[in-house]
């Protein structure tokens, strides 16, 4: 029993109310937009020293106008926009796969 709920219980309510991700299923290291929790997208971080079957790492904003990949004649805003993006999480992207930061990075930005 856990707390004031049975084994049971909580079984029934993760069966029910809980979302699955079938990591089994999701290829490594390949983003797809997902949108849950206030995340735009979801990843399977497969890299050395990962959970095996890999990491779910969840990133990016619903809904945020992100700058996406470098345009040509982008406009001064966007581009300090993504420096901005880029300065303020450059410590976390530098850990690599394993990060957030990393694959919006990657991806958003």
């Amino acid at each position: 029993m856990f707390g004031s709920f049975t084994e049971e219980a909580l079984y029934d309510f993760y069966e029910q109310y809980a979302e699955r991700i079938d990591k089994d299923k999701m290829a490594c290291n390949k983003p797809r937009a997902e949108s849950h929790n206030g995340k735009s997208h979801i990843v399977k971080a497969c890299y050395p020293g990962a959970p095996e079957g890999g990491k779910v790492i969840r990133f990016g904003q619903v809904g945020a106008s992100t700058a996406g990949a470098p345009k040509e004649g982008e406009s001064e805003r966007m581009k300090k926009k993504r420096a901005s993006f880029k300065a303020r999480h450059g410590r976390n992207i530098a850990k690599g796969p394993s990060s957030a930061a990393y694959w919006a990075d990657k991806v958003k930005w």
